[in-house]
């Protein structure tokens, strides 16, 4: 099952990010497998929030993905939605 996973950050907490980045994307390589598209939201070039695309068999799966992630102890992660997605349409056709 597909999930869109939304981000909102922090601003408070911004700072975190540079330090904690490195270890965020190697958590992300590790995760390949479920985490199938990941990357930040901007608002104004600005940090704002992040997007993941995860395939997961339930909600229950990603939230301890999410959780897992070393942005999420820092506090930089304000809030998430984690949102079942079903893919109608991708590269100019219809899937169904």
């Amino acid at each position: 099952m597909l999930f869109a996973v939304l981000f909102t950050d922090d601003p408070a907490r911004a700072g975190e990010r540079p330090r904690l980045m490195p270890a965020h994307l190697a958590f992300l390589e590790a995760n390949g497998t479920a985490v199938r598209a990941a990357g930040p939201l901007l608002d104004d070039e600005a940090g704002a929030g992040g997007l993941w695309l995860v395939e997961a068999p339930d909600a229950a799966a990603v939230r301890r993905l999410v959780e897992a992630d070393p942005f999420w102890p820092s506090g930089l992660r304000q809030a998430v939605r984690i949102l079942a997605w079903r893919q109608v349409f991708a590269e100019g056709r219809r899937l169904i």
